[in-house]
């Protein structure tokens, strides 16, 4: 059953479980594509700074939306259940990780990522759901290492068993935690493609608007 409409009411939703850091010097950090539209209506409603943090999922080979893995900028992750699920071998990793580190580089470079200051201030990681854990995670690791007093990670939807990594996340923001999870897809109306122009439009008018 769909909880949210599209990804913007889902982020204003979540925008109101965060209402604690709403005009604070916190910084919201959107997992593109999708997670940067639900970040960036949680930051238009809190009047907070937005910015994106780019991580790539390594999918497993035919089932590419079940993720083995993440990497971010210094951060790799792999899980070996996943890997034994999906029957992957070494070399079949190597293939998706590199093809995904090309697609990490051109992430990096298109939405020109202002690397915000986080020095001692609190760091709202935001994607539109979390289903393995393994995005959200790489991306709290790699903002972790920019030195922010905090790391908060707020997803709208999450399995009810997710539990987020100490060393990565301080606080695990999520109105809705679903015994019966699937999907981070089947809990929204629409659920579309996020394009590159959209994810540049929110960051660039964000940046405009400060």
């Amino acid at each position: 059953m769909a909880l949210f409409a599209d990804r913007r009411a889902a982020g204003r939703e979540l925008a109101t479980a965060l209402v604690e850091w709403r005009g604070t010097d916190a910084v919201v950090l959107g997992i593109p594509r999708g997670g940067v539209v639900v970040a960036a209506a949680v930051a238009e409603a809190l009047g907070l700074e937005l910015d994106a943090v780019v991580v790539r999922k390594l999918g497993a080979a035919g089932h590419e939306e079940f993720a083995v893995g993440a990497i971010a900028e210094g951060v790799r992750i792999v899980t070996p259940d996943a890997l034994r699920w999906a029957g992957m071998s070494p070399t079949d990793l190597e293939r998706v990780e590199a093809a995904e580190r090309d697609e990490l580089a051109r992430r990096t470079d298109v939405y020109g990522s202002r690397v915000v200051d986080l020095t001692g201030r609190t760091a709202l990681v935001v994607d539109d759901g979390v289903a393995t854990g393994a995005s959200a995670v790489a991306a709290c690791r790699a903002v972790r290492a920019r030195h922010p007093d905090r790391v908060v990670l707020a997803v709208p939807v999450a399995p009810e068993r997710f539990i987020a990594p100490a060393d990565a996340v301080d606080d695990f923001v999520c109105p809705h935690r679903e015994s019966d999870f699937w999907a981070v897809g089947e809990y929204y109306d629409h659920f579309g493609q996020t394009s590159d122009r959209e994810v540049l439009r929110l960051l660039g008018a964000a940046g405009s608007g400060r």
